[in-house]
């Protein structure tokens, strides 16, 4: 497995995040074993790891550029290459910066595709266009061993490719989705009401059991701090936070 994906993967799946916010006795369990798990942490995950990532469908409604990654990261694991590649390229135009790090790392390496530099230091280039980037590094390598017919090249495919992957467009357009679907979340609520997310819940059972869905508020949450690591250095990004039940309307006084 190639060592781009541990340098780009977000902290947690969305997924797994949110299940560590209802599963306590998990979390106390890997707590209590944090030197083996910071251990696996550090350990490229394989094939088989990336295969069997759980893509939550629902998130595509707030959160779509880490949706797509998880789908992207769980087709390069089972060499559905052509897919991967896809996917990772649908996240980019959802400002994943992990998926943009990946695109380039594997046209700079002729990873399933020929080698082509240039088209590898546009990407990199996207990936590190936020303040303090962790891809800088990898950029200003590939940018420095290019030639200048290369430099010149990978500037002309920018220009082409800034419209619809750069945070100027893809950011503000993710943070639209985002905002819109939060916005959903804000609506539902009403105290302690709970969410059964797609791809989280049985997808066979049309009528899933409200009791074994987490509560709105945990949902919100886990997807507020997911998508901190997505806009991770974008300013334009806002946090909904907590929720405030939605009271039903007083009935109108009669008159008298």
């Amino acid at each position: 497995m190639n060592g781009w994906y541990l340098k780009s993967r977000p902290h947690l799946l969305f997924s797994a995040l949110l299940m560590s916010a209802i599963a306590v006795p998990m979390v106390v369990s890997a707590a209590a074993n944090g030197t083996q798990a910071s251990q696996a942490a550090d350990k490229a995950p394989s094939d088989a790891d990336l295969a069997s990532a759980k893509c939550a469908i629902g998130e595509e409604r707030f959160l779509p550029g880490d949706y797509f990654y998880c789908l992207a990261t769980q087709n390069y694991g089972q060499q559905h290459y052509a897919y991967a590649k896809k996917f990772f390229t649908e996240a980019a135009g959802w400002a994943s910066k992990p998926a943009q790090y990946v695109l380039g790392i594997m046209a700079l390496d002729g990873d399933h595709q020929p080698v082509n530099r240039p088209l590898a230091i546009a990407w990199l280039a996207l990936a590190s266009e936020r303040p303090q980037s962790d891809y800088a590094v990898a950029y200003k390598s590939a940018y420095a061993s290019a030639t200048a017919a290369e430099r010149e090249t990978a500037e002309k495919l920018l220009a082409k490719m800034r419209p619809t992957y750069a945070d100027a467009t893809a950011a503000v357009r993710a943070e639209k989705r985002y905002a819109d679907g939060m916005a959903t979340l804000v609506r539902l609520n009403a105290g302690e009401r709970s969410y059964c997310m797609e791809g989280l819940v049985d997808a066979s059972d049309p009528s899933p059991d409200p009791m074994q869905c987490p509560s709105m508020q945990t949902v919100v949450n886990a997807i507020d701090k997911q998508a901190a690591s997505v806009f991770d250095g974008w300013t334009g990004h806002v946090s909904v936070g907590a929720l405030q039940p939605v009271n039903a309307p007083a009935p109108p006084k009669s008159g008298g």
